[in-house]
């Protein structure tokens, strides 16, 4: 029984792209095709069946294709939307899974044809390694999927989306702007990154190996990064992360300064506020 009446294409075969097409699979659609860059992924991808059948040249597929979900860089994304133009099937439900969002979904915007409709999207999931090998079809139960939508989108096309990633998992759907989307990440997402990536580079003084417990590894665990994608995504969110990195930069001097004065009850009001505040979160 066919529970998602589409031709689907996958645009990348990694950890979030691997990730989608096991996910799928599972709704059994009417076809689900995966375009990659390596053969070797597109023979895994076929011969445990997490696609129906790949592809290193896009038209075929793109061609005959309902809903198109690119899952690679955001700069390649929109070279990829650019250079297979002509592709698309008409009527086509274009999305994609990068972690910014504004200057993506601009610059689409101003090419795409009228026929076709980009629906910006952003799973709040993932893990520090990438690769199809460490894809899993449970990868986004209970996670949150975030949806950009502009004037451009249909909405017929966002409840498609919004249905199908709830059905892979996704516990809810958050709908905001694209600037609003990356001012957010640039706090919860970019920002934890730089804190790990410094703090580990910052360890190099000691042989600290031997003296390592469960804070220091949590501090430290998005610290294994894929440096290519994130520093695309740092660059192109510049003004946010810069803004979220000067706010930190003053928490942490009220920290040095209290310590410095030897101020304890300011010291312990500011680590009360921070507990209080990670508790809410739980």
């Amino acid at each position: 029984m066919i529970e998602l009446d589409f031709n689907i294409t996958i645009v990348g075969l990694g950890l979030i792209g691997g990730s989608f097409a096991m996910a799928l699979k599972e709704l059994n659609p009417k076809n689900l095709w995966g375009v990659d860059i390596d053969e070797d992924i597109i023979k895994t991808a076929e011969e445990t069946g997490i696609i129906d059948k790949g592809y290193l040249k896009p038209q075929a597929p793109l061609e005959n294709s309902d809903i198109v979900i690119i899952c690679i860089y955001p700069n390649m994304t929109i070279k990829f939307i650019r250079d297979n133009m002509n592709c698309f099937k008409t009527g086509a439900i274009i999305t994609d899974t990068a972690g910014i969002k504004d200057k993506l979904v601009r610059e689409i915007n101003s090419f795409l044809r009228e026929d076709l409709d980009f629906i910006a999207g952003h799973p709040m999931a993932g893990r520090e390694y990438k690769g199809l090998e460490f894809a899993s079809k449970d990868m986004f139960a209970d996670a949150s999927y975030i949806i950009t939508p502009t004037y451009r989108n249909n909405k017929e096309n966002i409840d498609i989306v919004e249905d199908i990633v709830k059905k892979i998992g996704f516990r809810d759907v958050v709908k905001i702007s694209p600037e609003e989307h990356d001012k957010i990440m640039a706090l919860t997402s970019q920002l934890p990154h730089i804190i790990a990536t410094a703090l580990i580079n910052g360890s190099n003084e000691y042989d600290i190996n031997r003296f390592i417990a469960g804070s220091f590894k949590d501090a430290t665990r998005v610290a294994r990064i894929n440096s290519q994608l994130w520093t695309e995504l740092l660059i192109d969110n510049r003004k946010n992360i810069l803004a979220q990195i000067e706010n930190f930069e003053y928490s942490l001097r009220e920290i040095k300064r209290a310590i410095i004065s030897n101020e304890r009850e300011t010291l312990k009001s500011i680590f009360d506020k921070g507990s209080l505040r990670r508790e809410g979160m739980l």
